[in-house]
């Protein structure tokens, strides 16, 4: 492959380097923890179709409340499992059939919501441990003891006998999600040129649609399989947790990473297998640099309280935050339920749940594409735009047509399905990918893993949140749930539009000065001295500058 100058506009340092095989690899790899994400949240749907699993675990503690009825209409897939609920649980079956639910209320169950939301407990404090593990061992390490939790998770939950089993499977699981992300986007992002830093660590966020999409596949496979079919589709989820497992022991550790733990003379052979040249000087020195102002940083996270670290430490949480509240994971946990609200039989919303995981993967794919060359900024705010008109257009539909009995008239239910797909594709080329690769590219190296774990925690965080109350708010607002997330969309956009700086292009050691230091608002949390003179990269804001 052709060398290639690893450049930016104005004064930013020339790195050389190839896009070698070797960067190409370990970026797949890595991007196993990805897929181990998403099959997670794609099972997770299964948990609201396949009412055999729920049965198995939840039957014995509901069974003489008026939850059980309630629980029944949360499985969809009823008329499938008709014959399993009459040969082993006549009473039950009896009582769903007189069940008559409000369509917006029959999914709300708090046990189901904390079964599926626990795991991102788990997560949201794994996420603070595996800091520490990703500055004293290395982020390569660290995402191999994530493949292990998820593993070790995926073990108990496939076969677990009881509720209690389950649970800690999904603990596990969730340790497991919090150690990958908070490795994977770091290790991306320090592995990768500069050129094409956005598009790798893109990968991270494409294998999590890809993750999606083959978990509802499975799930839309093995739904009518009795009475086992939930164990297959747990079970699969130990195929990306092997690959990463197995595939690290062939990556390399970032050279960053190995410079910073004093290796300087393994870091400096790294950089020259993965940029596939022997003049890496300039970037060498630039990683060295880091270090030396990184090591005198003895409590990373009190430095973070620091008024310099105010900038990136802000625009970390407010990503996640701001990701979490388009509405994508209410969407994307439940789309089987939405899909079944507006009149989808069980099979029908599980194959409609297959289409927007396709849509997902392709517009992920659009934004592999287009993150380096068209930049941060712009991706987002068109996604705003997009996301705001869809999420109107759905509440209207559904405040317009849909009762709380019944089924919405044809048309309009194809209305809501389209635009739940046009909703996916505008987060999945934006909000999406750069919620991840943004905090993961803006942290200087002295409290990057410290501030990326509170990324990482408050996707988590946040992530819990709206999988804990999304059902009980649907039954509370009704159709004007979709008004709340297009209002939280509004705030996204003037806050991408005003205070989201460019990072596209720019090295993610040369962040401070040549980023921070330059943008109109967050340039005054540094002193007078410490700012330069603007023109190394692009201004963000020429006209308030």
């Amino acid at each position: 492959m052709p060398a290639v100058v690893i450049a930016n506009n104005g004064d930013v340092p020339e790195f050389e380097g190839r896009i070698t095989f070797n960067v190409i690899l370990c970026a797949v790899i890595a991007a196993c923890g990805g897929l181990m994400f998403g099959y997670d949240i794609g099972v997770s749907g299964l948990y609201l179709i396949m009412d055999l699993n729920l049965l198995h675990f939840l039957y014995i503690a509901m069974i003489n409340s008026a939850d059980a009825i309630k629980f029944m209409q949360t499985s969809g897939g009823v008329t499938a499992m008709d014959d399993f609920l009459k040969k082993f649980f006549y009473q039950v079956w009896e009582r769903k059939q007189q069940a008559h639910e409000n369509n917006y209320c029959k999914y709300d169950n708090k046990k189901l919501q904390l079964f599926t939301s626990s795991l991102y407990i788990a997560a949201l404090i794994a996420s603070f441990l595996a800091s520490k593990t990703c500055s004293k061992f290395g982020r390569k390490p660290t995402m191999q003891l994530a493949s292990l939790f998820f593993i070790g998770g995926v073990a108990l939950t496939t076969f677990a006998v009881n509720i209690e089993m389950l649970i800690i499977g999904r603990l596990l699981l969730g340790c497991g999600v919090g150690f990958a992300n908070q490795a994977v986007p770091l290790f991306l992002s320090e592995l990768a040129p500069a050129k094409i830093r956005g598009a790798l660590n893109i990968s991270f966020q494409l294998f999590i649609t890809i993750g999606i999409l083959i978990a509802n596949i499975v799930n839309y496979a093995v739904g009518k399989i009795h009475p086992y079919g939930f164990r297959i589709s747990l079970g699969i989820a130990g195929v990306p947790a092997l690959l990463l497992c197995f595939g690290s022991l062939a990556i390399y550790e970032t050279p960053t990473s190995l410079i910073e733990r004093k290796k300087v003379e393994q870091g400096r052979a790294v950089l020259k297998k993965i940029r596939g040249v022997d003049n890496v000087d300039l970037e060498y020195d630039s990683i060295v640099h880091a270090c030396e102002v990184a090591s005198q940083i003895t409590q990373p996270y009190h430095e973070l309280m620091k008024r310099e670290s105010r900038p990136p430490l802000v625009i970390a949480i407010v990503m996640q935050v701001f990701q979490q509240f388009t509405g994508i994971n209410a969407i994307m946990f439940y789309a089987p339920v939405l899909f079944q609200t507006v009149g989808f039989g069980s099979d029908a919303a599980l194959l409609s749940s297959v289409v927007t995981g396709l849509v997902n993967v392709l517009s992920t794919i659009v934004s592999v594409v287009l993150v380096d060359r068209v930049g941060r900024r712009a991706l987002l705010l068109e996604a705003c735009v997009q996301m705001l008109i869809t999420q109107c257009i759905i509440g209207g539909v559904l405040m317009k047509d849909l009762k709380t009995t019944g089924t919405l008239p044809n048309g309009d239910a194809l209305v809501v399905v389209i635009m739940v797909c046009v909703f996916v594709a505008g987060f999945a080329w934006s909000w999406g990918p750069l919620g991840w690769l943004i905090p993961s590219e803006t942290f200087p190296l002295e409290t990057r893993t410290a501030g990326f774990s509170f990324a990482v925690s408050s996707n988590m965080l946040f992530t819990f949140v709206i999988a804990q109350a999304f059902l009980s708010m649907l039954c509370n607002l009704r159709a004007g749930i979709f008004f709340f997330f297009a209002a939280w969309i509004v705030v996204m956009g003037l806050f991408a539009l005003f205070l989201l700086p460019e990072t596209k292009g720019v090295p993610v050691d040369e962040m401070v000065d040549r980023v921070w230091k330059q943008h109109w608002f967050w340039k005054r949390f540094f002193n007078d001295e410490q700012v330069v003179e603007k023109g190394a990269i692009e201004m963000i804001h020429p006209h308030l500058t």
